[in-house]
């Protein structure tokens, strides 16, 4: 486990799970130490030993994929406390959603605010987590571009998503993806500035990055 953000309010602890080496980050408020998950992606001993001192409120799901969910059931009989996922990717849970979340929405966990973008492309119900200016994007983004995409149609989709809905977002916001190391959402946009200046494939999806792509 690794700690990506402390400050006087948050913490954000990072666990690397399962054989695809998901991310999945327990987040605590410092002052209440209410904590929640985001993702469960494997080990439940582990997840369960990193929120030892807290008290759990929720489960949030960042998407359906079968890397992100694994010990999802495990960890709701354990925690019994309410997962939270979007109601695009709630069939593919393994267990009922107890909160189905929608774009807007808002999660309170003591003195800490989450924000519920909802970011389809990768997924249909694919959500990112906005406190302050920390963003759990799931993989929506990851360091050097989009998520994965099935289709040309998910590829423009999730192009609208992170015009429309992330970029926006200030310049110092950091970002925490599904799958490997932090980045600053200023880097992202600086680099998906260039590859927009480019000309693509009309086909253009699957794993792309704005460098080289």
């Amino acid at each position: 486990m690794a700690t990506v953000v402390k400050t006087e309010r948050i913490q954000i602890d990072r666990l690397v799970l399962g054989s695809f080496s998901t991310n999945a980050y327990i987040v605590t408020c410092r002052e209440t130490r209410e904590s929640l998950v985001v993702d469960a992606p494997g080990h439940v001993g582990h997840i369960l030993a990193a929120l030892r001192d807290t008290h759990p409120n929720y489960i949030l799901i960042t998407h359906g994929h079968m890397d992100h969910i694994p010990v999802l059931a495990d960890l709701k009989k354990a925690l019994s406390v309410p997962v939270a996922a979007h109601s695009g990717d709630a069939e593919a849970l393994p267990i009922d959603s107890d909160i189905l979340l929608r774009d807007g929405d808002t999660i309170s966990l003591g003195a800490i605010q989450f924000q519920v973008i909802h970011t389809p492309g990768h997924t249909p119900g694919s959500v990112c987590f906005l406190a302050g200016k920390h963003l759990i994007s799931g993989d929506t983004i990851f360091p050097g571009g989009p998520g994965h995409t099935r289709s040309p149609a998910d590829f423009r989709t999730i192009i609208e998503s992170l015009t429309r809905r992330i970029f926006p977002l200030p310049d110092d916001t950091e970002v925490y993806p599904g799958h490997g190391e932090a980045t600053v959402l200023a880097m992202e946009k600086a680099a998906f500035r260039d590859f927009s200046a480019r000309r693509h494939r009309l086909d253009l999806c699957g794993d792309v990055l704005w460098e080289s792509s």
